[in-house]
């Protein structure tokens, strides 16, 4: 871990709702003026999308289960690199994955379903941002984990993320429902297996309750609302951020405390949140930045 370039990562499955914090954090970014290195995990997977549906087949065929959550379908070791080159000099390399048309654009025209080149990134950023599927991974072999100063954990309960994915995957990309259900079964043994360790590495977990039935996520017309579900935040260690979790029960109305280390908010204060609790964080690594 580095005070000089310190390094948040993002970590939760497709669909889980991390493009949420996400935003939540470039706000706070733009708050205190701050310029982050953002990094995305899908530019670590190891094939393109072409290469990945011919792995999956393969596998498939063989027996095995293979999906993009799997160690051997991303470089986790570039990824471990990146976090540990930037740690120490504060530039890295960085490329992209193109997911559609839009971003094929906005990147320089290359196809949906590949990548850019790797490019060096200069000097001047405040700090390393990374989301996607892997923030925390601590393997025999790779420990993405030791490079994160704040490491976040995204994770609903697991109906609620497939009803997410399902209604994002439909809605956006463009998949059939059907298609979607066989995507989630296929990850289920990575998810529990690579995904799941990741939130016992975490600093600060947040995790989406429903109040509503969601019995039957394969069916579910509609994603719960933010006001039909409550949000339960743990910290791993509270004195490590200095919690101050009197403060928080004040500012975020109809809280509680469920563990000496869990506080419960209405869904609808989620973002309020993240400000109350990111914000101070964010002020104290920069003044250590300063310091360092």
């Amino acid at each position: 871990m580095s005070k000089k370039h310190p390094i948040i990562a993002i970590t939760g499955s497709s669909g889980a709702g991390t493009t949420t914090v996400k935003c939540a954090f470039e706000h706070i970014f733009f708050r205190l003026g701050l310029k982050p290195l953002v990094i995305e995990g899908d530019s670590f997977h190891r094939y393109d999308r072409v290469e990945m549906r011919a792995q999956i087949d393969k596998a498939r065929r063989e027996g095995r289960h293979f999906s993009h959550f799997s160690l051997e379908a991303n470089i986790l070791d570039e990824l471990e690199n990146v976090f540990r080159h930037y740690g120490e000099t504060g530039t890295a390399h960085r490329r992209f994955y193109i997911h559609n048309e839009a971003e094929s654009q906005r990147l320089g025209g290359y196809k949906p379903g590949t990548f850019t080149p790797w490019e060096e990134v200069p000097p001047g950023t405040d700090l390393l941002f990374y989301e996607g599927l892997h923030g925390g991974v601590v393997t025999e072999t790779i420990n993405v984990r030791r490079y994160v100063d704040l490491l976040v954990g995204v994770v609903p309960i697991v109906n609620l993320e497939w009803i997410q994915k399902i209604h994002r995957d439909t809605a956006e990309r463009g998949y059939k429902p059907e298609d979607v259900t066989e995507t989630i079964l296929r990850r289920m043994d990575d998810y529990v297996k690579v995904i799941t360790p990741q939130f016992s590495q975490t600093d600060i977990n947040f995790q989406r309750v429903p109040t509503v039935d969601t019995s039957n996520p394969f069916i579910a017309r509609d994603i719960p609302t933010p006001d039909e579900s409550f949000v339960i935040i743990r910290f791993k260690e509270p004195g490590k951020f200095n919690v101050d979790f009197p403060y928080l029960l004040a500012m975020l109305q109809n809280s509680f405390m469920s563990r000496h280390n869990s506080i419960v908010i209405p869904g609808g204060k989620m973002g309020l949140a993240m400000e109350i609790i990111f914000r101070p964080i964010l002020e104290r690594m920069m003044a250590d930045r300063e310091k360092g």
